[in-house]
């Protein structure tokens, strides 16, 4: 009776952390370029000492899945927002190196170089920041990334991918740092989109329901758990009784 009771614990444990991601992809229905999560989980066997009995599966937190699914684009007609078409991203030079963003929605800072939403400054190819100047007219920015003023080119915006999209780490902020085993490679087939932002990937429905669903599931798990206790109960006051 103490199995199911351990079996249970690790079940609410995997469904409490199901219910955090999902309510975190609710809360980021309308974040520009946020990629939907799921938990992974998996078994972990446990053998016991008699061959004959069963095995006990307990249930395990193995990490985090994330679907790269482009989300909506929105034309917002503002030419500092771009979005990616493709598997593409964005990449900025942060203080701890550089990260990588599917969101879009630039601007430019005093001194002309392009940011991003949280001050990093955007890379352009080769990896240097994109410098724009103040003074002219708003950019021009292509299908290849080409980005010209009052018709002189004046750089070309990075668009990176990656061989393992899966091996990417989520670094708050909207921001993904790669490992050395896969490292950023150019774009060729993405294209980008000037004047539209990339709408984030949820849909608002399916996060409801799973809500709900984690929430019934937990429940019904407390109830397993409960009449296994009250059972262990019995059994204890009826040895009682016995001796």
């Amino acid at each position: 009776m103490d199995t199911a009771i351990y079996v249970g614990l690790s079940r609410q444990l995997t469904l409490q952390r199901a219910l955090e991601i999902s309510a975190n992809n609710l809360a980021n229905v309308d974040t520009a370029g946020f990629k939907v999560e799921t938990l992974v989980i998996n078994t972990d066997v446990l053998s016991t000492p008699d061959p004959s009995a069963p095995t006990v599966d307990y249930v395990l937190d193995v990490g985090v899945g994330r679907s790269f699914a482009p989300g909506p684009l929105t034309m917002t007609g503002n030419p500092l927002d771009l979005a990616v078409e493709g598997d593409g991203f964005f990449a900025v030079n942060t203080a701890n190196g550089p990260m990588y963003t599917r969101d879009g929605q630039f601007t430019v800072g005093v001194d002309g170089t392009l940011l991003d939403k949280n001050g990093h400054a955007v890379q352009g190819a080769g990896g240097a920041p994109l410098q724009l100047d103040n003074k002219k007219s708003p950019p021009s920015i292509g299908r290849d990334g080409t980005i010209t003023q009052d018709g002189v080119q004046v750089g070309k915006i990075s668009v990176v991918r990656f061989a393992n999209r899966g091996g990417l780490s989520k670094q708050g902020s909207n921001l993904y740092a790669a490992n050395p085993a896969n490292p950023p490679l150019p774009a060729n087939d993405s294209l980008v989109r000037q004047g539209a932002v990339e709408g984030s990937n949820v849909t608002a429905v399916t996060e409801i329901t799973n809500l709900i669903t984690i929430s019934r599931a937990y429940e019904r798990i407390t109830q397993i758990m409960n009449a296994a206790t009250d059972l262990s109960l019995q059994a204890v006051n009826s040895l009682a009784k016995i001796v």
